[in-house]
């Protein structure tokens, strides 16, 4: 069912910047996705009120490392007010190159990493730039410094964090406080209805320090698009995604169960049971056509209520509330 609703937007964490509920994910625009589809979807995106877009230095590497950076960049430069429109986001950690120094947050690597993705990106400047992994063989002081070399030069607006655990967020944000400097305004964790270890930490992190939560996989690799319901179509799924859907197939069954009782779709479900929870601030959507952009959208309008969200936590339940209580008492 295609949306009708108006895009919502809300605050990147404790950010002044605004940013639409919805992020257009850009990791299959090049290896599935074709430049002049990818350009498609992401005018479309911005027709449908999306204006936060997120990418990474190393998306695209099974066809060329940066190329997804490139597509981005090339629909840029097709102006009409674009790049002006979007908050890019993107990201560096993973290695680019055989040599041992392109890879990680040495302060070499962030510098050298930036400058890469906005000639790629064709762009003076990155509005979100995010580590994509913890490093722990780089000081964080070290970190912090660089980045606030590039945001002193104006290539940087917010830093980000992705894959950090607990402990990682808090002792950034306690190094930077240190040093006077914003820190991070946003974490891109790992979140959706069958992924919820974040809620051990993550989340009560990001909610004390005011930091916007992006999940990535909200949709557990497609598992909770109606999985099921695709393998009686026909489909099928890569081996590894058939094993996890083996395993859960009791639950998947219940879900998608549920889901039809509410008149809605099991990818809109999960995408809404991601807006219900506090802190999130847009789940990552990873269109490959323009049907599953346009599907997403509709995840906006499903409203969930206390009976439908417990009954969510019973058909996949959490790790049990925070820790400590979640695991002692």
């Amino acid at each position: 069912m295609e949306s009708t609703a108006p895009m919502e937007y809300a605050h990147l964490g404790r950010a002044g910047l605004e940013v639409s509920r919805l992020c257009l994910g850009t990791m299959n625009f090049g290896p599935l996705t074709t430049e002049e589809e990818a350009h498609q979807i992401m005018d479309r995106a911005l027709e449908l009120g999306i204006n936060f877009f997120d990418t990474a230095n190393v998306y695209g590497r099974s066809v060329r490392m940066g190329l997804t950076e490139e597509i981005v960049g090339n629909w840029f430069a097709k102006g009409g007010g674009r790049r002006e429109r979007v908050v890019i986001a993107t990201k560096l950690y993973g290695s680019t190159s055989d040599w041992p120094n392109d890879r990680f947050l040495s302060a070499r690597n962030i510098r050298l990493a930036c400058e890469a993705s906005l000639r790629r990106l064709q762009t003076d400047h990155l509005d979100l730039y995010q580590m994509h992994h913890i490093d722990r063989a780089t000081p964080i002081e070290e970190i912090w410094e660089a980045f606030e070399v590039l945001r002193q030069q104006g290539k940087v607006i917010y830093v980000g964090s992705s894959n950090f655990a607990g402990w990682h967020l808090a002792r950034a944000q306690e190094r930077a406080r240190a040093r006077n400097f914003t820190g991070l305004v946003s974490e891109q964790s790992l979140y959706n209805l069958m992924d919820r270890q974040v809620e051990l930490e993550v989340l009560p992190a990001c909610r004390d320090y005011g930091l916007g939560v992006i999940p990535w996989s909200p949709l557990a690799s497609g598992i909770l698009g109606g999985a099921l319901q695709k393998q009686r179509e026909g489909r099928r799924a890569n081996p590894s995604t058939q094993k996890r859907i083996d395993a859960n197939r009791a639950r998947l069954e219940a879900y998608e169960g549920f889901s039809k009782e509410l008149g809605e779709g099991p990818a809109d479900v999960a995408l809404a049971w991601l807006l219900h929870q506090e802190g999130v601030t847009a789940p990552i959507i990873g269109p490959r056509t323009m049907e599953q952009l346009e599907g997403a959208t509709r995840a906006l309008e499903v409203k969930l209520g206390e009976v439908e969200l417990k009954r969510l936590d019973e058909i996949f339940p959490g790790p049990g509330g925070t820790a400590p209580e979640a695991y002692a008492w």
